[in-house]
């Protein structure tokens, strides 16, 4: 409620003494003095540093450093978080079944939201240039190849996603156990065994919890294929893209059931949805795939390889469906179009593709 003159009067004596900061800041800074914040001392350090092995190559020297610009973040953010997520049980007790599976919801979900915060520095090219989506003449120069490139953040994701779904096991481990509220969840998995069978129970958790991790992983590295192009207009045109088609899926739904024609033709036909996304994901992998072969990024025994690799893992994921869930109720190339919208394809195809246009320009 102050007035305007009032808090200008507060603020200006800071001024001048951030002005005299700043100045003998930047000088020191200028000189090559910055301060050393570590809690070891710099002769150990060096010594730390004269021991260390040499990296086997230019590639693990990559990953190296992958792993200290981006792949700390993630389990960081998540070792913040999920603490705080448990100590409600702790405040408020655990009443009722219905706030332990909000809570169970809400530390299972936050890895993938924090994933999604970090993607947005994992996807950049090099957060240190100019426009920040640039590739700057030291990373276009490396002595490795764009896939090793691509192949270093990827593995780092990896790594990245295990240590923080590490993290949030072990702190929920210790939070329901140290609560009490884990017998709720030895009761869900009584009833869950009794129901399904116990074989079933097992494999759907399995299935559930790699979900989660393969989700989580791909969340941070789904923006690759789009912010290693180094173009802000095509960034900026797919965030725009995107956030118009949220925005138009309430309207959507909301017009859907409010018709009873269109409830009764989606009853009918919804398995046209997931037909058409596989077709579209096809035509893109191959469209993927025909560049990398002809750009030369990726040898033709790697690509086939590769989507070798890929269909085992469909048809894997495809045969567990058919035995945990096969139904009259479901045809069961249902499962096979779920499974192969689930495994991930194209958008990380095309990163090598988006980071070459980008360090050739």
């Amino acid at each position: 409620r102050w007035s305007e003159a009032a808090m200008v009067a507060f603020l200006a004596p800071n001024l001048p003494l951030a002005y005299v900061c700043a100045r003998a800041v930047v000088a020191r800074a200028r000189r090559g003095d910055v301060p050393d914040w570590s809690l070891r001392p710099r002769a150990r350090r060096a010594d730390a540093a004269r021991l260390q092995p040499p990296f086997r190559s230019a590639a693990a020297a990559q990953f190296w450093f992958e792993w200290r610009r981006h792949g700390r973040a993630l389990p960081v953010l998540v070792a913040l978080v999920v603490p705080f997520e448990l100590s409600v049980l702790f405040i408020s007790g655990y009443g009722s079944q219905w706030f332990v599976f909000e809570v169970v919801t809400a530390i299972l979900l936050t890895p993938i939201g924090m994933a999604a915060f970090a993607a947005a520095t994992v996807s950049k090219a090099n957060p240190f240039a100019r426009d920040a989506y640039g590739v700057s003449p030291f990373n276009a120069t490396k002595p490795v190849t764009t896939v090793e490139m691509i192949t270093a953040k990827l593995t780092m994701a990896v790594w990245s996603t295990l240590a923080a779904w590490l993290i949030v096991l072990a702190f929920a481990a210790i939070g329901f156990a140290w609560s009490g509220a884990d017998s709720v969840l030895i009761g869900w998995a009584k009833i869950l065994g009794d129901q399904l069978g116990r074989p079933r129970a097992i494999i759907a958790a399995v299935i559930v919890l790699g979900g989660l991790i393969s989700l989580t992983w791909t969340m941070l590295v789904q923006g690759l294929y789009i912010g290693l192009t180094g173009r802000q207009w095509l960034v900026r045109a797919i965030g725009l893209a995107t956030l118009m088609l949220f925005m138009a899926i309430g309207p959507i739904f909301e017009t859907i059931a409010d018709s009873t024609v269109a409830l009764r033709w989606l009853w009918d036909n919804w398995t046209l949805f997931p037909a058409v996304l596989v077709l579209l994901k096809t035509i893109a992998a191959i469209a993927v795939a025909t560049r990398l072969s002809r750009s030369g990024l990726i040898t033709d025994r790697a690509l086939v390889a590769g989507a070798a690799a890929w269909a085992a893992t469909v048809f894997g994921l495809y045969a567990v469906f058919v035995w945990w869930a096969d139904t009259p109720a479901l045809p069961r190339h249902v499962f096979l179009l779920i499974a192969i919208l689930a495994v991930p394809l194209v958008r990380i195809a095309a990163a090598p593709l988006a980071l070459d246009w980008n360090r050739h320009r």
